[in-house]
């Protein structure tokens, strides 16, 4: 099958990677893609939707998938299934589940999902008000999509003010944050969990950890993830039965009565609190960097996973992982997340250790081909060094060698992604 990804970043450059691997699949094309993504298909410059599925129908294109959330919520599925096209991912109303966290929290409060006590507002004095009943620290958050960083933690009720207050003149994220969700912190551990669903049936992938903060310990500003490790050993078959249970099952009923039955990536963002697992919020695609290493896991072909998902039929699909760790270290721009960096030379050494070229692999994000044919880091995060191994500490120590072959101009990365499982 011929196979069209949607995106251009280190997860939609991670799953064409995986689907190389996979006999069933012929050419691979990418709108627009990056400037790595052209050595695993066919990059396209198309970015109406209408137009991408004219090129879909006219080159008999089997299956699209898309990565990025702001195509999902802007309805790319509902264009394409109006034109009987077979896509993988949410409609533009099941896709509110992220880009509207207020109707995501109501929909958790509608059916019994638990997470967080919140409010939200417009008001800015029903804001302070409710902020004065929290202790600090206290989550605010924009309404709308925000790439990732519409999330602030403040560490005192003077902060929140001053937050809530900035989202809701637009100063600080212009229209998404001109409604906002308040809502009490959750002290436990954060997980990252993704469901595979095509409406009624779903596929758990393994638990990741996302490393947001830009700096070792997690300090330093919040990013969109400097690096990632699956499967977790924070989580365990309780957890996982709890999730089925009191979250999963009871979203995916809950969406399919209110008339938008799920289909695509649940990402549900999750706190362990005394071994419950309370739902910090939703997305409706794959987290970027989670799936730089949940790609490499899967050990059953992955246009399996994605086109039974797509049509409805994942109860027939035979789905597995490989039993290893996976661990990703982004590496980023020099003046990540602060402002564009100038573009740098991306200089790879030729890895002659047969250990390092069995059992790690770079998945390119923010970078472009230049007209010497060369590779240049342009974007914030500019690539993902990926190890693989049968313990977590295996898979850390490859992709941290991985690192040290990795060359350009102010290249950034954490040195202790997967410390908390370590």
């Amino acid at each position: 099958m011929d196979i069209l990804i949607i995106g251009s970043g280190g997860r939609e450059y991670s799953i064409g990677r995986a689907l190389t691997f996979d006999e069933n699949v012929g050419k691979i094309y990418f709108a627009p893609g990056n400037g790595a993504t052209d050595e695993l298909g066919e990059n396209l410059a198309i970015t109406d939707f209408n137009a991408l599925a004219d090129f879909v129908e006219e080159n008999g294109i089997d299956l699209t998938i898309v990565g990025p959330e702001a195509p999902l919520v802007e309805g790319i599925v509902d264009v394409f299934k109006a034109r009987g096209l077979t896509i993988f991912g949410p409609t533009a109303k099941a896709a509110q589940l992220e880009g509207s966290k207020i109707f995501m929290k109501n929909f958790l409060a509608r059916h019994n999902v638990p997470t967080a006590r919140y409010i939200e507002t417009t008001s800015i004095e029903e804001a302070y008000w409710f902020i004065e009943t929290l202790e600090a620290p206290i989550v605010v958050k924009a309404d709308g999509l925000c790439g990732g960083k519409g999330v602030i933690i403040a560490q005192s009720h003077e902060e929140a003010k001053k937050t809530a207050g900035e989202m809701l003149s637009g100063n600080a994220f212009g229209e998404a944050g001109t409604a906002i969700v308040i809502e009490e912190f959750l002290d436990g551990y954060e997980l990252s969990v993704f469901a595979v669903c095509d409406g009624k049936d779903y596929v758990v992938l393994p638990a990741a950890q996302d490393h947001k903060r830009l700096l070792d310990n997690d300090e330093g500003p919040n990013t969109g993830g400097m690096g990632a490790y699956a499967p977790t050993p924070l989580v365990n078959d309780e957890i996982y039965r709890k999730l089925d249970e009191r979250v999963i099952k009871p979203t995916l009923k809950g969406m399919e009565e209110e008339g938008m039955p799920f289909t695509g990536v649940l990402f549900i963002g999750v706190m362990v609190v005394n071994g419950d697992p309370i739902i910090l919020e939703y997305n409706v695609r794959f987290g970027d960097p989670e799936c730089e290493e949940l790609m490499p896991l899967l050990k059953s072909p992955a246009s399996e996973l994605f086109y039974k998902a797509a049509i409805g039929d994942l109860k027939s699909a035979n789905i597995e992982f490989h039993d290893k760790y996976a661990v990703g270290v982004v590496m980023a721009s020099k003046d990540y997340p602060y402002k564009s960096s100038p573009p740098a030379e991306i200089i790879i050494d030729e890895v002659h250790h047969e250990e390092l070229e069995e059992n790690t692999h770079i998945s390119f994000a923010g970078v472009s081909r230049g007209e010497d044919g060369k590779l240049y880091a342009t974007g914030g995060r500019v690539l993902v060094c990926v190890g693989l191994g049968d313990s977590i500490k295996e898979a850390r120590d490859r992709a941290y060698m991985l690192v040290g072959q990795v060359h350009f101009a102010g290249k950034q990365c954490r040195t202790d992604i997967a410390y908390q499982a370590l």
